[in-house]
């Protein structure tokens, strides 16, 4: 059942990128995209930790939100 879970949980992940138009704003470039994801990493390693997590929460909050009404 994990092995299951595990795989759901990825596939929503991927997906998470997709909504983010980040597969066609870096033409599906995996470098690219697991250097953002690294450099995300870094800024939660950092002092700015707690601020960024509130822009990102809010900023993907919007986005389901419109995702949502669009429906």
């Amino acid at each position: 059942m994990k092995r299951r879970e595990r795989t759901r949980q990825l596939i929503e992940l991927g997906g998470l990128i997709a909504k983010a138009d980040l597969v066609e704003l870096t033409g599906d470039d995996r470098a690219v995209l697991l250097g953002l994801l690294v450099e995300a990493a870094a800024t939660l390693r950092s002092e700015a930790r707690e601020q960024q997590l509130l822009l990102w929460r809010r900023r993907g909050q919007r986005t389901f939100d419109a995702a949502a009404t669009d429906l």
